[in-house]
C-alpha cells in the first residue's frame, strides 16, 4: 500500500509539473486563441513567443492598426479570475502605446490605454486622423456596455478653411445603454463629435458644427454635412 501511495503521489506531482511545463513554454497565439479575443476582433500579420513573453507583429483591432506590440500574460490577473495580456511599444516615438486586452468571467475590453491609435480611413468620410487615448478602460459585460472611463482626443485628417481644429476634440469615455460613448468637442464647443461603439463592433458617428458663416457652410455641404438647425452636421453608421 505505501508503494501504491507514493506511486499515485508521484503521478500527482508529474502531472503538476507537466501543467506547469505546459504554462510556462505556451505559445502566445495559443493563448490569444484560448483566451477568446478574436471577439474584440484581433488579428495580426504573426504571433510569437511564450505566453509571458511574446510578440505580436501588426495588431489589429477590427480596423484600427496598432502597429507591432510587446505582449505578456499577467499572473496577478489570473489570480483575480482574469486574462490580461499587457500590451506595450515604448521607443519613446509618438506612436507609442501601452495598456492591456483583458476577458474575465461574462466580460471583455481594453484596460489602461494609452497612446495614439491611426484610424486611417476607419470612420470615413469623418476626418477624424488617429485617436489618443489617456489611461483609457473599456469593457462588455455581455452585450452591454459595463465601465468605460479615460480620457480621448481626435486629431482631425484635414482643416476646413474657416474652422480650427489643430488641438483636436477632447472628451472622457463613458458608458451609454449598451454602447461605449465618446463625447468629444473642441475648445471653442462649437465643433462636437459624439461617437458610440457597440459590443458587435458596430458604430454610429455624429459630428456637429456650429456656424453662421455662409462660406464654411458651402465646404462643408461639399464634404457632406448637412444643415440642421443652426448646425452643419455629418451623420455616419459602421463596422469596425
Amino acid at each position: 500500500m505505501k508503494g501504491l501511495n507514493l506511486s499515485a503521489r508521484f503521478r500527482i506531482i508529474l502531472m503538476l509539473v507537466l501543467i506547469a511545463a505546459i504554462l510556462m513554454f505556451l505559445p502566445m497565439r495559443v493563448a490569444l486563441g484560448m483566451a477568446g479575443l478574436d471577439r474584440l476582433g484581433l488579428g495580426a500579420r504573426d504571433v510569437r513567443g511564450t505566453i509571458w513573453s511574446g510578440r505580436i507583429d501588426q495588431l489589429m483591432l477590427g480596423e484600427m492598426p496598432m502597429g507591432t506590440v510587446n505582449a505578456g500574460l499577467s499572473p496577478i490577473a489570473l489570480l483575480t479570475g482574469r486574462a490580461r495580456f499587457d500590451i506595450g511599444r515604448t521607443k519613446g516615438m509618438a506612436d507609442d502605446i501601452k495598456g492591456a486586452l483583458t476577458v474575465g468571467f461574462g466580460r471583455i475590453g481594453v484596460d489602461d490605454v494609452t497612446g495614439a491609435v491611426p484610424l486611417g480611413r476607419t470612420f470615413a468620410p469623418l476626418p477624424i486622423a488617429n485617436l489618443q487615448m489617456e489611461d483609457l478602460t473599456g469593457w462588455f459585460a455581455g452585450d452591454r456596455c459595463g465601465h468605460a472611463e479615460g480620457r480621448v482626443r481626435a486629431r482631425m485628417a484635414g482643416q476646413f478653411p474657416g474652422l480650427n481644429l489643430t488641438q483636436g476634440l477632447s472628451g472622457s469615455v463613458a458608458c451609454d445603454g449598451d454602447a461605449l460613448l465618446l463625447p468629444l468637442v473642441s475648445q471653442s464647443g462649437m465643433e462636437k463629435i459624439t461617437l458610440r461603439i457597440w459590443r458587435s463592433g458596430r458604430y454610429s458617428a455624429e459630428m456637429r458644427i456650429e456656424t453662421a458663416d455662409p462660406g464654411l457652410g458651402a465646404t462643408l455641404g461639399q464634404a457632406g454635412f448637412s444643415v440642421i438647425g443652426n448646425a452643419q452636421v455629418l451623420k455616419i453608421d459602421g463596422t469596425l
